[in-house]
């Protein structure tokens, strides 16, 4: 039954769209995903670390570590692991493993009336699978969250149970974030507590990596922990990683032997269509535009890049995080391009 409620959550997300942004802990909360999955060909190595402290006189400091390694594949899908060191789940699982696809068939910056995905996963812990609806909307600088999950119970009598999730992100400047959420089971057992998480998020400069300061009264981010809260308040930390896979087994572009003047800023306008450079990518890699169409890059990152012309005939400059370059293509032709700081990033102009 929970397998076949699982799988309908996924269907009834089956919308067509593009790709989903990448996740940074500026857009989450410490217990909801928040509804992203990676690009394709973007690793996500995630650590997130929880500490607990005893009562006097001894003040014991305990940790919990819990590993996520996560995959960005096609068709806006995500694959990935989760990996508790020390779980409260199940005595006779110590160790708590999740093992996840996720599907986000809808983007909120790529013009959806909000972010949607579904996830499907097994926790070997609680023995059975576990599935999660999340919906997210951004108004200006504040991003709501929710979620639904319906979640094997731990034990021998088995069963289910039903999780309702909700947060809020608050960006305060474009690397600067606070959160909070809240997550409860509809019917708690013994011991079982309402969830809640507050954090501070931080994006780390000129890198991809954002951090997380955050306390909760959860164990770790499975959807199991997540949703169930004890009497402890833990105090944590969660370092996010994405890696790039072209960038360490693309063929590197050479330089362009002409320097152009950069680009100047600019804005979309009726004849100009957007794009974005985030996570070490260009999106889309491949533009197909009329002539006279200008063309506005946005750097979503936190690093600086440029757009340069494989045959320097045109150059943005430098982009930096959250700036826009313009560049008009007046003549029809195919235009390669790449960034100059980072060769393995590529792209295409086609000018019809």
């Amino acid at each position: 039954m929970l397998c076949r409620t699982g799988l309908l959550l996924v269907g009834a997300c089956a919308a067509a769209g593009r790709e989903a942004s990448a996740q940074t802990v500026l857009d989450r909360t410490p217990n909801l995903a928040g509804a992203w999955v990676g690009p394709p060909g973007v690793l996500h190595f995630n650590f997130l670390h929880r500490f607990s402290i005893s009562p006097a006189p001894e003040r014991k400091v305990s940790s919990t570590p819990t590993f996520l390694l996560a995959a960005g594949l096609p068709a806006r899908t995500l694959l990935g692991v989760h990996y508790a060191t020390n779980s409260e789940l199940s005595p006779r699982y110590p160790n708590e493993w999740e093992l996840f696809g996720r599907y986000a068939p809808l983007d909120q910056e790529l013009g959806a009336p909000l972010d949607a995905s579904a996830q499907v996963g097994y926790n070997l812990a609680a023995e059975g699978l576990d599935a999660e609806a999340s919906v997210a909307r951004r108004e200006g600088p504040v991003r709501l969250l929710a979620a639904l999950r319906l979640l094997a119970e731990p034990g021998e009598d088995g069963g289910s149970d039903v999780a309702l999730a909700g947060g809020v992100a608050i960006r305060l400047t474009r690397g600067i974030a606070l959160s909070g959420d809240v997550a409860s089971l509809t019917d708690r057992g013994p011991g079982e507590r309402v969830a809640w998480a507050a954090g501070l998020s931080l994006a780390i400069p000129h890198t991809p990596h954002t951090l997380s300061l955050h306390a909760t009264n959860t164990n770790n981010a499975t959807l199991q922990s997540a949703s169930r809260g004890t009497r402890e308040t833990r105090y944590g930390f969660e370092f996010t990683i994405p890696v790039t896979l072209s960038r360490y087994f693309g063929r590197r572009r050479p330089a362009p032997d002409t320097a152009p003047q950069p680009s100047t800023p600019a804005a979309a306008t009726k004849d100009s269509i957007t794009a974005v450079v985030q996570d070490f990518m260009f999106r889309p890699a491949r533009l197909e535009i009329a002539a006279g169409t200008t063309i506005v890059w946005t750097n979503g990152g936190q690093v600086v890049h440029t757009v340069s012309a494989e045959d320097g005939s045109f150059d943005s400059g430098p982009i930096e995080a959250g700036e826009r370059r313009g560049i008009t293509f007046s003549r029809p032709g195919t235009y390669p391009f790449h960034c100059t700081p980072h060769p393995f990033m590529r792209g295409e102009v086609v000018v019809r």
